[in-house]
């Protein structure tokens, strides 16, 4: 039997493993250095389908920055020519810079790039090029040089917890922010396997984990919630078929789907899930995996119902 290149050949290894490129710009912006932290001067590139971008939204708003940082949404449908910006309903055209796809970005900042164009990206509008785009950067920095520029809000990243936090959240993305796309994105058995085994090990723990405290830390929110939050926002109604995820849904956890919904009911954070981006994203534009572009109608989910969690 013939096995397929995979969505993206150039991130496969032999054995059909996905092996996600590395984030191409990492600079820092921190008080007195090259890029300071100003109001206006930066904005953000972004899908609302995409769960990294979106956890970038996410410390956006609780951190009261939307005044402080732009925002452009691009068309959650990506062709070969990457990002678009388009008209739509809920995304648009590039205000900033008039681009009309998202890697003239990134050719306009290092005109040798040659890999994939992804999201989210922080652009600096006075030295017109990308400062990074990693979302762990981006949300780290909103948290630490941004703060003093927005209305406050909640520690994200609190000290008397970091290294616990920063084990457990290197857990969630490689088994489960992660861990979802090496299922989907293998092409091979062993590989697919591997990856659902270890995603689904990890639920079962964090599904122990959360019976003992409302969040993962107890009584506060912090990072580490909102990144197992965009995974588990799109899961039953993305990963589970779509990356054949499919051993159980997060409604079947009881702990998880009390968690997802409370999360879910924070003030503002509904507003920055868009189900309709997210399957229109993944169904129409991994053309490997389901080539037909059919977006299915379900599932219903009920985000609204009572959590249970207080």
């Amino acid at each position: 039997m013939s096995v397929g290149q995979g969505q993206f050949p150039n991130e496969q290894n032999e054995g059909g493993d996905f092996e996600r490129q590395e984030d191409a710009f990492r600079d820092w912006v921190e008080p007195g250095g090259r890029f300071a932290p100003e109001a206006d001067r930066y904005h953000l590139y972004v899908s609302l389908a995409c769960p990294w971008a979106h956890r970038t939204l996410i410390v956006r708003r609780l951190l009261g920055l939307r005044e402080v940082i732009g925002m452009t949404v691009v068309d959650p449908v990506r062709d070969e020519r990457g990002w678009a910006f388009r008209d739509g309903l809920g995304h648009g055209r590039d205000p900033v810079n008039g681009f009309s796809y998202l890697k003239e970005a990134y050719t306009a900042s290092d005109p040798g790039f040659d890999g994939r164009v992804t999201v989210p990206v922080m652009w600096d509008g006075r030295a017109g090029r990308i400062v990074n785009n990693s979302e762990d950067d981006i949300c780290r920095m909103f948290a630490g040089a941004f703060r003093s520029l927005g209305g406050g809000g909640p520690e994200l990243f609190p000290e008397d917890i970091a290294p616990e936090q920063e084990a457990l959240s290197e857990l969630i993305y490689d088994t489960v922010n992660n861990g979802v796309y090496r299922a989907g994105f293998a092409t091979r058995q062993e590989a697919y396997e591997k990856a659902v085994r270890r995603l689904f090990e990890t639920l079962d723990t964090l599904e122990v984990r959360l019976a003992r405290g409302r969040y993962l830390f107890g009584d506060r929110i912090v990072e580490t919630d909102w990144r197992l939050f965009c995974t588990l926002v799109r899961f039953d109604a993305v990963y589970h078929g779509h990356f054949k995820c499919n051993l159980r849904r997060i409604v079947d956890y009881p702990n998880l789907q009390g968690y997802l919904r409370d999360l879910y009911q924070q003030p503002g954070i509904a507003e920055d899930v868009n189900f309709d981006h997210i399957k229109r994203h993944y169904y129409i534009t991994h053309d490997d995996i389901n080539p037909t572009g059919i977006v299915p109608l379900g599932p219903i989910l009920d985000l609204e119902a009572p959590h249970g969690r207080g």
